[in-house]
């Protein structure tokens, strides 16, 4: 069964940056796309962002485009978000999820495999 360990995460200023890193237990290039989620207090998940198996196609929430990239390093199993421009908005738990289909890839419904979760709090 796929694994999903989460790194990164931890306060940040508003405007700073901060990655977050996602590391599977196996490879999932042209198997899996990848989905980062969020939520924030008192609401639900949403979707940030998502890249394809394939590493072809990625695709952003309004809120953070621009601001955040997905990009895949697949030497390392590895996903990572990079964060920057921060607001308090970006606040909440986010998520790293794994799922056999890209369409429709920031609907949290078909994601099979989840990460366990960091916070990041964006507060002066």
């Amino acid at each position: 069964q796929l694994q999903l360990v989460q790194s990164g995460g931890g306060l940040v200023q508003p405007g700073g940056s901060l990655r977050l890193s996602c590391a599977t237990s196996e490879s999932t290039k042209d198997i899996y796309a990848i989905g980062w989620f969020r939520q924030a207090p008192g609401k639900e998940r949403e979707g940030v962002s998502c890249v394809s198996g394939d590493d072809r196609y990625t695709n952003y929430s309004a809120s953070v485009k621009g601001r955040f990239t997905i990009s895949r390093d697949n030497a390392k199993n590895m996903v990572n978000l990079q964060m920057n421009s921060l607001k308090p908005g970006d606040t909440g738990v986010y998520y790293c999820a794994a799922a056999a289909l890209f369409k429709l890839c920031l609907f949290s419904g078909q994601y099979d495999y989840w990460g366990q979760g960091a916070q990041v709090p964006v507060s002066s």
